[in-house]
């Protein structure tokens, strides 16, 4: 009897499937990962309008209560604290949940304009990602007229 010689693989991957898979894993994150990324900027966009609603909500709230809008030199901090300096008569605060005033989604803070250019009596800006007036798409200013 002659005794044949039988050669088993072992369960290790050859480098040509290691390879085939790579280049399965790159073309699924050359898909998916613009998209991801597209997502995640808009949602920012998103939640600065948000902010900007409930700022402006505070605002409102202030304006029943004192009858005006904060003053350019009061700014948003009159929102959180009645200045001892010169106290706002029937001033009922603080109209922020959190005791500060918040910034935009990329850590920038609100522009506070009175009176507003937009049809309102006052105008909150986010110059959006790039922080400069004007721009498109994540960089583009967002207001509450808006």
């Amino acid at each position: 009897m002659i005794a044949h010689k039988t050669f088993r693989r072992d369960g290790g991957f050859t480098l040509i499937e290691v390879m085939i898979v790579m280049v399965i894993i790159a073309m699924l994150a050359a898909l998916v990962g613009p998209r991801l990324v597209g997502a995640l900027s808009g949602s920012k966009v998103k939640a600065t309008k948000i902010q900007i609603e409930t700022l402006a909500n505070a605002i409102e709230t202030f304006h029943l209560d004192t009858g005006r809008y904060p003053t350019q030199q009061e700014g948003l901090g009159v929102l959180i604290e009645n200045p001892q300096a010169s106290p706002v008569q029937n001033w009922r605060g603080p109209y922020l949940k959190k005791i500060k005033i918040p910034t935009d989604e990329w850590g920038k803070p609100f522009v506070y304009e009175i009176p507003g250019k937009h049809g309102m009596g006052f105008d909150l800006i986010s110059m959006g990602a790039d922080g400069k007036a004007g721009g498109s798409a994540d960089d583009a200013d967002i207001g509450n007229w808006d």
